[in-house]
């Protein structure tokens, strides 16, 4: 059976015990990154951190690592020699296997991520997949993972479209009327949760869909995806389950562009501006303002 509802009251913030550590709050790794896009880590990073996550890694290209801490000083780099050693230190770093993977932000459209990915994809580790990781998914033809790990998928429109075309699914991302069942649809072919992007974004398991009512053209901005990966994978890593964490950070990362627009209007917002005011919307959802 499905259902489809309108967020009307988001899931609460993750627990903060008095006594927690950072090792209490998760461990997120973003996969990602290129010469051309070294902003888009650091996005996800810098929203992941703000949201709550105890620690954030950015697992990007070596010659770009510097550029990309310095834009999100409170990251850590990891290291590796060669995009097919990732995995070797991932285990090296996190050998239970319970970080949460932000596979995607600026990846590039290298044909050298399917290797990886597959890998991942079928790996023990939650994963939030977005931008060039949904397409390297798509080419692969991949479909529901074998692992019980979380798997969220974040595509607008077009990444839809491209795995739409793999799963055999018929239906129009963009058309207010199809939107949630094109999320159920894939969201049953792949496994997962899935996030459709856009205008009142879609957010459903399969089973349950919800439709954000949070969110304006504000976001429509380079980097405002990434963030959104990041504040997902943040929650996730918080041990929220996936659904919740993808309605949440989806809320919050609309009601961040809400506030944003209140008091600038509907343009001029960054993703660095976008990640502080996500802080100001998850304090008043905290207070229940």
């Amino acid at each position: 059976m499905q259902w489809t509802a309108r967020i009307e009251s988001p899931p609460p913030l993750p627990p903060r015990p008095e006594a927690a550590h950072k090792g209490d709050f998760g461990t997120v790794v973003v996969v990602g990154g290129c010469r051309t896009m070294i902003g888009a880590p650091a996005f996800c990073a810098a929203a992941a951190l703000h949201i709550g996550a105890g620690q954030v890694r950015l697992a990007v290209p070596p010659d770009i690592l510097t550029a990309a801490l310095t834009l999100e000083p409170g990251a850590t780099g990891l290291l590796f020699d060669g995009a097919d050693a990732i995995d070797a230190a991932l285990n090296a770093i996190d050998a239970k296997g319970q970080a949460v993977l932000a596979v995607g932000p600026g990846w590039g459209a290298s044909t050298n991520h399917g290797p990886l990915l597959e890998t991942l994809w079928a790996g023990p580790r939650a994963l939030v997949l977005d931008a060039d990781g949904l397409n390297v998914l798509a080419g692969l033809g991949l479909g529901r993972s074998t692992s019980t790990a979380a798997r969220i998928l974040t595509p607008h429109p077009g990444e839809f479209r491209r795995l739409a075309a793999t799963a055999g699914i018929d239906l129009d991302p963009i058309r207010p009327s199809d939107r949630p069942a094109a999320a159920a649809a894939l969201a049953q072919a792949h496994g997962a949760v899935v996030v459709l992007k856009g205008h009142r974004t879609i957010v459903s398991n399969g089973t349950c869909t919800y439709t954000n009512p949070s969110g304006n053209v504000a976001l429509a901005t380079a980097g405002s995806g990434d963030v959104l990966t990041g504040a997902i994978a943040g929650l996730l890593a918080q041990s929220m389950p996936p659904l919740e964490a993808a309605t949440l950070g989806v809320y919050l990362h609309g009601t961040a562009a809400d506030r944003w627009a209140q008091q600038y209007g509907p343009r001029g917002l960054t993703a660095t501006r976008l990640v502080d005011q996500l802080v100001d919307a998850m304090a008043a959802h905290g207070l229940g303002d």
